[in-house]
């Protein structure tokens, strides 16, 4: 049976306001419903079986980085005795006790869904996952000898006794912990040993693969439990319990007192695995004497504990559908379009010249951003490259191009973010292999991240240098933009290419205060002039004009722009919201902000574009797309690029494509005053309607832009 997790995201109340209350919903409980919408993907018969794997696995890595961080932040706040609230009026301890009762439901529902729902499925489809007690014979024979071959070789065990601490587990890592019979009589406590599993080894068995018979898989964990003996020759094994560890995993880096930046992360990132211990996972079947000692062992209460009747870590089943040649099971391979004058033979410099181009990815291909960068490198009139890079892969034919062009005798510039939470490791090689070659790496402004997607070429033509822009809504990675909806676009404007150029000498110099004449930058101007365009609507609306908002955001929780939407709201501004994940505005309340819808789109592409549309009364609208949400991060923390769309074809696109998302039907949910997400009702003779579907069939190409 499904289970409901019921949240509790009751909007909470602060700074009285001249004609009631303002209502904050509380980012942490909001972030734990948008979890939850995903949840709900694993459990809808819409998504293909395999498909629905990968959500329930999101669902898992999900909650890890929110208690690595969030929790292992509110943590440290209890620890502190701060009782201060945040703008929406909950305090850490309140916070903190609600976290733990949302989350307890939600690992319970987790696996729910597994065992009762996805694993059945995959049972008729002939997918099997046995406990060893399952297995045939023959099955178990060969498990036996994959274990003596591929994994025992690899283990080591470690005993825990006077001379031996508790050693130290690496965040999220799986473990087991033993427990043996001590076979001296005098003493009748059992022996202790941790037994750590190395990340080298698969988490999913297949078993016997053989092509003719269904596919049988088991968890590591479970091949690692039934042969624990073999680790202990000459002891008892009287049990032994798989157990996971997260750890607090938020970098912390004083830039004031850091000379080298990336030798001083490279350190941070080493000591993160040890950091302080804020959950455990553990099998439910743990006996209850080692459970306490484990809990003292890595000073953690037990109010911490999730004791889990499966597999620990579902994140590992990320990896079952690339195991499977199964693609009835799979979402249908999709080829992103590419608009006309692209595909032409020409410089891509040449037809940036005539137009201006926008792309929808992944609708759109991402190819003419790798190739615009590929084209710079070898393209002997290029002088200079200019690039920000936040996440990328190891792959990524972008950093082979800027690297190729330092190798060309070109000036290269990288902007990279050491400090992308999550991709510090791999920022710091990306960093290091980029300045073997010449490329000249910046790390951006002491105490700000660099967040926003930019890349300029300098060119020299008959006309003298000439630049040309790259600015999207998306990282520069060729992966994740077959998985991610983005906007990319490209120009060659006078005015919008100086302002990215001044953008970038704002990054590697000194400039407290730059000035931009079309760029949106924050944390220079861009909160306040945001606020100012919902302010705009609002006065339009006072002296009768046309007052529209339509904002799509991944998250919206910056308390004066939520105000300044209300006030919107209050003189009959319609205002529509599309925010995937965090929101802190409480829609549909009377006289606060009865004028406001709040809708979230969860499908099989994850919604990361940032579009911004403003009516602007009787003038032409404002229509921006950007890299930034509605955040404080975003406003004041990092370094974000927001920029106008200006040709009219373009914006007559991006406003058709939002109308798309205001009516899908099919996987949008609309956020009610409660709290609570519920589906759009589809009226009677209407048929559903999925703006990804619609987009997928109709990619919206630009036709005479």
């Amino acid at each position: 049976m499904r289970k409901i997790v019921r949240l509790n995201m009751t909007p909470t109340t602060n700074d009285p306001q001249p004609n009631g209350r303002y209502q904050y919903f509380n980012r942490e409980l909001s972030w734990l419903a948008f979890n939850r919408r995903v949840l709900d993907q694993a459990l809808s018969d819409k998504n293909p079986l395999l498909e629905r794997i990968r959500f329930l696995s999101f669902v898992s890595s999900n909650l890890d980085q929110f208690y690595e961080i969030r929790v292992a932040g509110l943590l440290q706040q209890v620890d502190a005795n701060t009782t201060k609230a945040d703008f929406d009026g909950l305090g850490p301890r309140e916070l903190l006790e609600r976290i733990r009762a949302i989350c307890g439901e939600m690992v319970e529902a987790q696996y729910s869904c597994w065992k009762e729902s996805l694993k059945p499925e995959l049972e008729r489809e002939r997918v099997h996952f046995k406990s060893v007690e399952d297995l045939t014979p023959k099955e178990f024979k060969w498990l036996r000898s994959y274990f003596r071959r591929e994994v025992y070789p690899v283990l080591t065990p470690l005993a825990i006794d006077p001379s031996h601490p508790f050693p130290l587990i690496t965040n999220k890592s799986l473990n087991l912990i033993v427990s043996l019979k001590n076979p001296n009589p005098k003493h009748k406590e059992p022996l202790i040993a941790v037994a750590p599993v190395p990340r080298i080894l698969p988490r999913i068995v297949r078993v016997d693969p053989d092509p003719g018979k269904p596919a049988t898989f088991m968890f590591l964990s479970d091949v690692v439990r039934r042969f624990a003996d073999k680790l202990f020759p000459g002891y008892k094994l009287l049990g032994a319990w798989a157990f996971r560890i997260t750890r607090n995993s938020d970098l912390y880096i004083d830039e004031e007192e850091v000379e080298n930046l990336l030798t001083k992360i490279e350190d941070e990132l080493h000591n993160l695995r040890k950091g302080a211990a804020v959950r455990l996972e553990i099998e439910e079947s743990v006996d209850e004497n080692i459970l306490r000692y484990l809990l003292q062992a890595i000073q953690l209460s037990e109010i911490d504990v999730h004791r889990i009747d499966g597999p620990l870590n579902l994140y590992r089943l990320m990896k079952l559908p690339d195991l499977l040649d199964r693609p009835d099971l799979k979402f249908e391979n999709y080829a992103p379009t590419l608009p006309k004058p692209l595909q032409a033979e020409e410089s891509m410099f040449a037809a940036i010249r005539r137009n201006d181009f926008l792309l929808h990815h992944p609708y759109e291909s991402f190819a003419p951003v790798v190739e615009f960068v590929r084209q710079a490198a070898d393209d002997p009139d290029v002088f200079a490259i200019k690039q920000t890079l936040y996440r990328t892969s190891e792959d990524s034919p972008i950093l082979k191009a800027l690297m190729d062009a330092a190798r060309n005798g070109k000036q290269v510039t990288a902007l990279v973010e050491l400090k992308a939470r999550f991709d510090e490791a791999a920022n710091i090689q990306w960093a290091r292999q980029m300045e073997e070659v010449g490329v000249h790496v910046v790390y951006g402004l002491r105490g700000l991240k660099t967040h926003c997607k930019c890349c300029l070429v300098v060119r020299r033509e008959k006309r003298g240098l000439k630049r040309y822009a790259h600015l999207g809504t998306g990282n520069y990675n060729h992966h994740t933009a077959r998985l991610y909806t983005d906007l990319s676009f490209f120009t060659s404007d006078t005015a919008m290419t100086a302002d990215v150029a001044n953008l970038f000498n704002s990054l590697t110099g000194f400039s407290r205060s730059p000035t931009f004449r079309k760029l949106l930058v924050a944390p220079f101007n861009l909160h306040k002039s945001m606020v100012k365009l919902v302010q705009r609507e609002t006065k339009n609306a006072k002296a009768g004009k046309k007052a529209r908002i339509i904002v799509k955001v991944n998250s919206l929780i910056d308390k004066e722009t939520i105000d300044a939407l209300y006030e919107a709201s209050r003189v009959g501004v319609k205002v529509d919201l599309l925010v995937r994940g965090i929101c802190g505005l409480v829609p549909g309340v009377k006289g606060l902000s009865e004028n406001i819808r709040v809708r979230s789109i969860l499908g099989r592409y994850l919604e990361h574009s940032r579009i911004y549309y403003f009516e602007n009364g009787d003038e032409a609208p404002d229509i921006l797309i950007g890299s930034a949400d509605w955040m404080p991060r975003n406003f004041f923390r990092r370094v974000e690029a927001v920029f106008p769309i200006e040709n009219p074809l373009m914006q007559d696109r991006l406003k058709e494509t939002l109308e798309l998302y205001l009516r899908d039907n099919e996987y949008a949910k609309t956020l009610r005053a409660n709290g609570t997400y519920g589906a759009i009702p589809i009226r009677r003779g209407s048929l559903p309607r999925s703006v990804q579907g619609s987009l997928t069939e109709n990619p919206l190409s630009q036709k005479a832009e």
